[in-house]
Order: structure tokens, then C-alpha cells, then sequence
């Protein structure tokens, strides 16, 4: 339970800080589209996979398993995304740490699930 709880907070901080970045994307116009795209894709699916996680009567472990590696892919174009404009902007930086965060949270929760 541990490491889903921090799991979920890493989810949660990694959807709050893409949603910043999106935010902070759209002030710098055209030149920042991929990036606010990626950090709108990154806050729905971390959404998402929360959701469902918080719903374990109804959980089906292969589901789950392949809803936290879609997040983490996310999590990781999101990432890259926002490391080529961390100079640029604090948000992107913030973003980018917060999405590396998370990828690590959910590999440690599917090392510790079993079927």
C-alpha cells in the first residue's frame, strides 16, 4: 500500500505540474505547441490511471499493468519534451522532474505487483 500511495502523489504532482506547464506553454505562442500538447496528454492520462487505481474492487491486474506503462510513456515523452525548454522556462523544468518522478513511483509499484 505504500508504494501505490506514493505512487498516486507522484501521479497527482506529475498532473499538476504538466497542467502548469501547459499553462505557462500557452503564453509563449506557436514555438511551445508540442510541449503544451504533450503536457495536456500527460495531465489526462496521469488522471486516468489515478482514477483507476483508486477503484481496486474493480481492478483487473493486466489492465491496470498496461495503463501504468501507457502513463509511463507519457510520463517519459513529457519529460523529454520539457527538458529541451528547462532554460527557457521553470515550468518546463518543474514538469520534467515531476514526470521522472513518476515513471520511477510506477516502476517501483509494478515491481511489487503480483498477479
Amino acid at each position: 500500500m505504500d508504494a501505490m500511495q506514493e505512487c498516486l502523489q507522484s501521479m497527482n504532482a506529475c498532473a499538476m505540474a504538466a497542467a502548469m506547464c501547459a499553462g505557462s506553454d500557452m503564453m509563449h505562442g506557436a514555438e511551445m505547441a508540442k510541449c503544451c500538447a504533450l503536457c495536456s496528454n500527460m495531465v489526462e492520462m496521469a488522471q486516468a490511471t489515478m482514477h483507476m487505481m483508486m477503484r481496486p474492487a474493480g481492478m483487473d491486474m493486466d489492465v491496470m499493468k498496461a495503463m501504468m506503462t501507457a502513463c509511463m510513456t507519457m510520463g517519459k515523452a513529457c519529460a523529454a519534451e520539457c527538458r529541451m525548454h528547462a532554460d527557457m522556462d521553470e515550468m518546463c523544468r518543474y514538469c520534467a522532474m515531476a514526470c521522472d518522478d513518476m515513471v520511477m513511483k510506477c516502476e517501483a509499484l509494478m515491481a511489487s505487483m503480483t498477479v
